[in-house]
């Protein structure tokens, strides 16, 4: 509660000594009331208090008791000894650090005192919907109103208390004139009235309605209404090692928002671009594709946590649901469910039985775990191999505090997925561990989505099973369907290798809808569109990707692709280099050859010297050797180096053999097309 003596300072420049009197004795008022509504007087600031409160309820009767007593006072007091105050309300977190206070409570209960008026009380609309039907008061909305510094438009009510006269509604006299004029208005009302219900029942009954989406997005695409980016949380914890658990709120949050069918949820790799109260959200809604924003901040003290928690419209920066929980630090799990559902309640989203059952579901009860599976996924999504190691040793610590932890299995899963790609290990092992992992985690619940998406990779890049990945990653889908890794997988993963390229092109831009800045999901949006050789839409996602990140390697790759197959060898050849400055990947050696072949230069010893000097554990050698023979018309050696590909099970590779078009060349080869069945076809009953 933030409070100002009306007047003080012009008074004080006419009757400094008068002023100085009111000053202290409106003082010793305040201070009488504040502890009887257990107010803590944080400080004053100049002619004003800034106080604490446990509850809106207790704030609202202080401040009410306060105009009381002052109304009484000012009554008897000749006018230039009367005292009036100012007083705002808001409900907020208040961090106490070098003895000031700091937070958006503090901020915005300074910017809404001013509209109190004098004797007025001015409270914030989280603090009207908590205390409306407790006070004998009534309640009066106040215009719209900017706040200085506060970047989004609040609802403002001010407090009309029980002895604040009301001048009663008199009925004016009746006349001829008004009795006509009256005539016609209920004429007028009754035809408004008949035809709002014409048109509602033409809307409802016309064949073409479709449900209306909110806006349209920056690219074009619509936004649907039932769409939420929930923005990284702000620590307010003292100890900054608890970001960490901050993130898993946030997290936690947003999965159990991905499994419902009925909303668009945007990824955490997007939103954690931001910062957790962002200035510009129109703007940022727009970027992401998005109606909705959740914001909120998450207190850690001791076995304490408070959740404060704002649901807005971005688009039209009004504010649908907030809510402050404090609890047990066991009860986060608790917490992170409801949230979810009252968000799900408040978009109005259709849920299932399943639906309802994930959302309540409790992955662990151990909150050191928790706090360690986050630290793992958050080192998971940076995606390098460095990252991806720290992620493993996390998801480990999770798993030996609590062995049922499904969910951490999933995640040791999905890194050791990964770590072929980024680091030099064998195949075969990381493979070996991450099916342990995904199995494990199955086993603990078979119906975590993250788990199956594992599976599904597994199954694609180390078994060459196409049709069983398809099913996994469709599971996943089904479980989580925003879940934009398994969209991305599924569709630059089976989908592409089994030449279905309509289905793969719309599994990706889905990925891409849902995880709109992650530069791995679009860098795979590229890929179907190379590999149904429709060259000129793969080099602009590829460009649109290189302007989202211009350091990421993989964009540069598959820009020198299409530029390669396109016949600018030279603006390739740039590409590929840029690619290997970036990751060292011995592929870009092998590309750059296969472009220079094209121009002429048949000198593949360099090449072959380079990769035989990287080490033999790292993933796809064989394949690049392949590209180089292949370059240079040695069809030979080529499928000789393709066949132990494949018998390294570089699946990574491989798996799209049928449809890579580096690779034409040796189409219809007999060992190649033999090669090929070996990739593409069935490997087990069960149909896709």
């Amino acid at each position: 509660m933030f409070t100002d003596m009306v007047g003080y300072s012009a008074l004080a420049q006419r009757d400094d000594e008068l002023a100085l009197e009111l000053l202290e004795e409106h003082r010793q008022l305040l201070r009488e009331i504040f502890p009887r509504f257990h107010g803590t007087e944080i400080k004053t600031i100049g002619d004003g208090f800034l106080v604490e409160f446990h509850s809106a309820l207790e704030a609202a009767e202080c401040a009410i008791e306060i105009q009381r007593a002052l109304s009484k006072r000012n009554a008897d007091a000749p006018v230039e000894r009367r005292i009036a105050i100012k007083i705002g309300v808001h409900i907020g977190d208040v961090v106490h650090r070098d003895r000031d206070v700091y937070g958006d409570g503090v901020n915005i209960a300074s910017r809404i005192e001013p509209l109190a008026g004098p004797g007025g009380i001015c409270v914030s609309m989280d603090v009207e919907r908590q205390i409306r039907n407790k006070l004998d008061a009534h309640f009066e909305k106040l215009a719209p109103t900017e706040l200085k510094n506060i970047s989004i438009p609040m609802d403002l009510f001010r407090i009309i208390p029980p002895w604040e006269a009301r001048p009663p509604i008199i009925a004016p006299t009746e006349t001829k004139s008004t009795r006509v004029s009256r005539k016609y208005l209920w004429a007028g009302v009754a035809l408004a009235f008949a035809l709002m219900i014409g048109i509602g029942w033409w809307w409802s009954e016309r064949p073409d309605k479709t449900p209306a989406a909110t806006t349209v997005s920056s690219t074009g695409a619509e936004i649907p209404a039932k769409s939420i980016a929930v923005f990284p949380f702000e620590n307010l914890s003292r100890d900054p090692d608890n970001a960490f658990f901050t993130e898993g709120v946030q997290d936690e949050i947003l999965t159990r928002l991905a499994k419902v069918a009925d909303l668009k949820v945007i990824a955490r790799t997007s939103t954690r671009k931001f910062k957790s109260a962002p200035e510009n959200l129109p703007d940022i809604a727009q970027q992401l594709g998005v109606a909705n924003i959740l914001e909120g901040s998450v207190q850690k003290a001791g076995d304490q946590v408070r959740v404060n928690v704002q649901l807005i419209n971005a688009l039209t920066n009004a504010h649908i649901w907030a809510e402050i929980y404090d609890r047990k630090l066991t009860d986060i799990f608790a917490v992170e469910s409801d949230i979810a559902k009252a968000i799900a309640e408040a978009l109005q989203a259709k849920l299932t039985g399943s639906e309802k059952a994930m959302i309540v579901s409790q992955p662990t009860s151990d909150t050191t775990a928790y706090e360690l599976y986050h630290k793992g996924r958050s080192f998971w999504e940076q995606r390098s191999g460095d990252n991806l190691a720290k992620a493993i040793a996390f998801y480990e610590q999770a798993i030996a505090r609590d062995p049922n932890y499904a969910l951490a299995y999933a995640g040791l899963a999905n890194s050791y997925v990964l770590l072929p790609l980024y680091f030099s290990v064998p195949q075969r092992d990381a493979m070996a561990k991450a099916r342990e992992a995904a199995l494990k985690a199955l086993q603990i619940d078979p119906n975590l989505a993250e788990a199956h998406n594992a599976l599904g990779r597994i199954l694609n890049f180390d078994d060459l099973d196409l049709d069983a990945a398809a099913r996994e990653f469709r599971r996943a889908i089904e479980l989580q369907p925003n879940n934009a890794t398994a969209h991305q997988w599924y569709g630059n993963g089976p989908l592409d290798s089994l030449g279905r390229f309509d289905e793969a092109i719309a599994e990706t831009k889905r990925a891409v809808e849902l995880d709109p800045l992650s530069s791995i999901i679009n860098t795979d949006r590229a890929y179907p569109l190379y590999f149904a050789r429709r060259y000129d839409e793969a080099m602009a996602q590829a460009k649109k990707t290189i302007e989202l990140d211009p350091s990421f390697f993989y964009a540069r790759q598959i820009l020198g692709m299409v530029l390669l197959a396109k016949g600018d060898l030279p603006g390739a050849i740039a590409e590929f280099e840029k690619a290997r400055q970036l990751s060292g990947d011995p592929l870009h050696l092998a590309l750059v050859a296969v472009a220079k072949s094209k121009m002429g230069d048949k000198n593949i010893a360099r090449t072959l010297g380079e990769l035989e000097k990287v080490n033999p554990d790292r993933q796809g050698l064989a394949y690049d050797r392949a590209l180089v023979y292949l370059a240079i018309g040695n069809k030979e050696e080529a499928l000789h180096w393709l066949e132990q590909s494949y018998a390294d099970r570089d699946g990574a590779n491989l798996s799209w053999i049928n449809v890579e078009p580096i690779l034409d060349p040796l189409h219809g080869e007999p060992r190649f097309e033999a090669l090929v069945q070996k990739v593409i076809a069935p490997k087990s009953e069960a149909k896709p």
